[in-house]
């Protein structure tokens, strides 16, 4: 009797559980990899839309909220800031904002998708400070009666109505962006995303 056919198949036998068994370590070994690739939990949260109660926010007031790392505002416009937004077209740099910083459901004087609610990212476009808010009417380090309420820029002087528009003559190039957003209910609002409102 010959041992040649016994070895061969021994052989094969081994040969593929080896290969089994190498394949499956390969797996295990290249799995941390592919999944340390992938954007962590927090990434994807920070990117991720985030929702606002507005219900309790009257008017006059602003909320702030974070999204993707920057702030994002709302703010409740009274009937009288939003008849004062007409008047203040022949100080502003780019009242009908033809550097498109708003969605298309925003090119419209309040920058707005009801026009109660202005919602803008936080974030000066000069270089990238923080406005305050200034919502008070005449405020005479602002300019007084010329001054409608709106944002003012402290570390370069920049101003921004209350729909974020820019006026003239200070260092900020565009108005405030207007991030994509939508309504879920009277009371609930996200941002970071909007299905194509219109």
């Amino acid at each position: 009797m010959s041992t040649v056919g016994v070895d061969l198949g021994r052989r094969r036998f081994l040969t593929a559980t080896t290969s089994v068994v190498g394949a499956v370590g390969a797996g295990f070994a290249v799995a941390p990899f592919v999944i340390s690739m992938q954007p962590s939990a927090k990434a994807r949260a920070a990117g991720a839309p985030v929702e606002a109660d507005i219900g309790k926010l009257e008017v006059g007031q602003m909320m702030t909220i974070e999204w993707r790392g920057k702030p994002v505002w709302i703010v409740r416009r009274s009937d009288q800031n939003l008849s004062d937004l007409a008047t203040l077209e022949a100080a502003l740099l780019d009242p009908g904002s033809a550097v498109r910083m708003e969605p298309e459901y925003a090119k419209n004087q309040h920058r707005s998708l009801k026009p109660e609610y202005a919602v803008l990212v936080g974030i000066c476009t000069h270089l990238g400070c923080s406005p305050t808010f200034r919502p008070d009417i005449g405020a005479e380090d602002l300019g007084g009666a010329a001054w409608k309420g709106g944002f003012f820029c402290p570390c370069h002087g920049s101003r921004f109505d209350l729909a974020g528009r820019v006026y003239s003559g200070v260092p900020a190039p565009k108005n405030l962006e207007v991030p994509p957003y939508m309504f879920l209910s009277d009371t609930r609002l996200l941002v970071g995303e909007d299905k194509g409102a219109a």
